[in-house]
């Protein structure tokens, strides 16, 4: 998460431009888009589509006309109409990807009610915007400790000030609904500002928040993943998964997003395999599935009793032997089946070397001398004896 124009620090925020995520090259933000027709000119006689895309803090984006016909480029900062006052953010996107991407958020340009940019942020605007964003974090402590002495069951898991100063938004996560009447109460006498509460599903405070996940990369929610869909544990059974919630839970406590992303293939994979509750009826016993190997299409079953016994068939053998008893019919044994499958794991290995020694570089041992001199001394006693 940086621009190309400075490092990181130990924190993760960026050294050279200090802007925590609102760098003006839009290079370290989260869920950028990255516009591929910024060097293509319109066709003659076409008008640049007048919308606009404006991120906040945290990823927070919206899309406002461009009433003004200001003249806007990705970095600009803008003052964006709001609910009372106004808001400041940063353009991420303008052209025709603007009309795309409302298409697909399905946000209607023809809408009665649109939001409007008022006009390029001021240096009083930037620096008011940016005093408001630095008291953000002490009031995220202070608001967790109120909403600790009065026993709520939430979390207050992030704080974002609009523009003007005028207003500050509190995210919070609960399990249950909450009375924060009293809350609101505390935080408007403590903080001087208008309050306003939102709840946020815990997979969005993960993508508000970032953050690491456990292979290695940033989350996804976090950096590219816009909608999100429902992760059942049945996800976890197609695929083979052991079900332990500590590995296939995600920093927000819920299943992990990536675990629909094979979920379809593996779903067409499966469409080939008979059920593993299907027992198959032969002469020699009952056989029951024991395991199976979406990859490699092989199943392995045992009969029952012989539980330690297993023996591995393909799918389209195991069809073959449902077809048979659909007929009332039984097959021989697994035996005859799984014979066809045997392989021999005798591995050839060959020389790529060629005809060269591997050991054509050593340096050649040195013989010992210690026999030649007990020979020596074994002939110099013999001699002296026969002498005597």
């Amino acid at each position: 998460m940086a621009c190309n124009s400075c490092s990181t620090g130990k924190d993760g925020q960026p050294k050279g431009c200090k802007n925590n995520g609102t760098c003006g090259t839009d290079s370290c933000n989260k869920l950028t888009v990255f516009d591929w027709l910024s060097n293509m000119s319109l066709p003659n006689g076409e008008q640049p589509f007048n919308w606009v895309e404006v991120r906040f803090k945290n990823g927070r984006k919206n899309y406002y006309k461009n009433t003004e016909n200001l003249s806007l480029s990705i970095g600009d900062i803008v003052a964006t109409q709001a609910q009372a006052g106004h808001d400041v953010g940063m353009v991420t996107l303008t052209g025709e990807l603007v009309r795309v991407q409302m298409k697909r958020k399905k946000v209607d340009e023809n809408a009665e009610e649109i939001l409007k940019i008022y006009r390029k942020a001021s240096q009083k605007d930037i620096d008011i915007w940016s005093s408001a964003r630095d008291k953000e974090e002490a009031m995220k402590v202070k608001a967790r400790q109120f909403a600790i002495d009065l026993k709520l069951q939430m979390k207050i898991s992030d704080i974002e000030y609009q523009g003007d100063a005028s207003k500050a938004t509190f995210y919070y996560t609960a399990e249950e609904r909450v009375d924060f009447r009293e809350l609101i109460k505390v935080f408007a006498k403590e903080f001087r500002t208008r309050i306003e509460m939102k709840q946020v599903g815990f997979r969005q405070e993960a993508a508000r928040l970032g953050g690491i996940g456990s292979c290695g990369r940033e989350l996804c929610c976090s950096t590219w993943l816009t909608d999100f869909r429902s992760v059942s544990t049945s996800a976890a059974r197609y695929q083979q998964l052991s079900l332990n919630p500590q590995k296939l839970a995600g920093q927000c406590g819920k299943l992990k997003c990536c675990l629909n992303y094979e979920l379809d293939t593996y779903l067409d994979a499966l469409k080939e395999f008979p059920k593993t509750d299907i027992k198959l009826q032969t002469e020699k016993g009952v056989a029951v599935c024991q395991k199976t190997d979406i990859f490699k299409g092989y199943m392995w079953y045992a009969y029952e009793g012989e539980w330690m016994n297993w023996h591995k068939l393909t799918t389209a053998q195991a069809n073959e032997i449902i077809a048979l008893n659909t007929k009332k019919k039984k097959a021989i044994s697994l035996e005859e089946y799984a014979e066809d499958l045997f392989e021999d794991t005798k591995t050839d290995f060959e020389n790529v070397v060629g005809q060269d020694s591997l050991t054509r570089f050593d340096s050649p041992k040195r013989k010992k001398k210690r026999r030649n001199n007990r020979n020596r001394n074994r002939n110099k006693r013999k001699s002296h004896n026969n002498a005597k």
